[in-house]
């Protein structure tokens, strides 16, 4: 049998993957002030990326660390003396300028004594937090997709989709809101969650089926061939490339999301991919999938013929590994080189059973993408 769930899932149950962040500076034990302390200990390759967008270099970068850590003093000293007048700072980092929205004229005075620019405005932060906090608390439109404080504009931008105008120009006038307070911003895109791509994690095909990746490369992951046609949409992106049956490969896009040369354990961990040299007969291979997890066997033989209902597919790689529906286009490997995408097979994880492999390599060479490692 193939190995793809039917199970229908709604995206409340998508997961979220966050992208590791780079190895954190080390700080300095004892700073003398805090725009040493904004320099010391950041990392080279920090400051040569920020030298870099700011066409500077990395002395110009320290010197706006130390801005922003000044800017900080002087937002929290304006905030204090200005109280409930305060309506929040920006910066200019090109003039080395704190401005800073107040509702009064003594607020105004605070902020000049604290090193601010003062900006009059008719709102304050609070004021405008609270409509961000009812909106919230609302039915927001499904035309909605976010909403925001811009300080420097003095108001709650709200975002709205194409053709959704006049639903969300009624619902902003539901919340009875000051003038001039909430602002649309029309023809905005619908965000969504940038997700980490690991081998062995699952993801939804058309809303109706679920699969598992197979191995990261070069602008999204493959996979098996019979979880989806070229065009099918996907959790992560859509399918570019499909063969099945004869074969049993794909591959998925995934512009917006970012994969790693890395496999799911199911053990609260991930194993390194480090290349895809083909393993012997023999050979100890793990798979990993969004059904069953990480289960090993060995590799029983190659270039394999199975005939599923489907049709025949021939060149896979048989092995003694369980897999279950679900587990389809899961990772295969052995040690840390990727050997295949699953396929199907007979049997289950309770019982044992025979699953066979889509090769990883032909799946490369013919789609020409780049398996990325770590």
């Amino acid at each position: 049998m193939n190995r793809i769930s039917k199970t229908v899932v709604g995206a409340a149950a998508l997961g979220l993957f966050l992208t590791t962040a780079a190895s954190a500076p080390a700080l300095a034990q004892t700073p003398a002030t805090p725009e040493r302390a904004a320099v010391d200990g950041v990392d080279a390759q920090l400051l040569e990326a920020m030298a870099a967008d700011l066409g500077t270099d990395t002395a110009g970068a320290q010197d706006v660390l130390r801005f922003q850590a000044d800017a900080a003093a002087t937002t929290d000293d304006v905030e204090a003396a200005a109280g409930e007048a305060y309506a929040g700072t920006w910066l200019d980092e090109s003039t080395r300028t704190v401005y800073a929205a107040v509702t009064t004229d003594a607020a105004s005075a605070a902020a000049v004594d604290a090193g601010a620019v003062p900006v009059e405005v008719e709102h304050s932060l609070t004021d405008l937090e609270a409509i961000a906090a009812q909106i919230e608390a609302s039915p927001v439109p499904d035309v909605i997709p976010s909403w925001w404080i811009d300080v420097e504009a003095n108001d709650v931008v709200v975002d709205v989709v194409a053709g959704g105008d006049q639903i969300a120009s009624d619902f902003v006038a539901s919340l009875g809101a000051p003038a001039g307070a909430v602002r649309l911003d029309t023809g905005a895109e619908a965000p969504e969650t940038f997700a980490t791509i690991r081998g062995g994690m699952s993801y939804i095909i058309n809303n109706q089926s679920r699969c598992s990746v197979g191995f990261a490369v070069q602008g999204g992951f493959v996979t098996a061939g019979h979880c989806g046609v070229a065009g099918d949409s996907t959790t992560y992106g859509s399918f570019r490339g499909s063969s099945f049956p004869g074969n049993d490969y794909a591959w998925v896009a995934t512009p917006n999301h970012t994969p790693v040369g890395q496999v799911m354990d199911y053990a609260g961990g991930a194993v390194a991919v480090k290349g895809s040299t083909q393993a012997a007969v023999g050979a100890t291979v793990c798979r990993s999938g969004s059904t069953t997890g990480w289960h090993c066997g060995q590799i029983q033989g190659f270039n394999s013929t199975v005939r599923y209902a489907e049709g025949s597919v021939s060149g896979l790689i048989r092995t003694n590994v369980c897999a279950e529906p679900g587990d389809s286009g899961g990772s295969l490997l052995a040690g840390n080189q990727a050997q295949g995408v699953t396929s199907g097979g007979s049997g289950d994880c309770t019982s044992g059973g025979t699953t066979y492999f889509q090769p990883v390599n032909e799946i490369l060479q013919t789609y020409g993408l780049r398996l990325l490692t770590s």
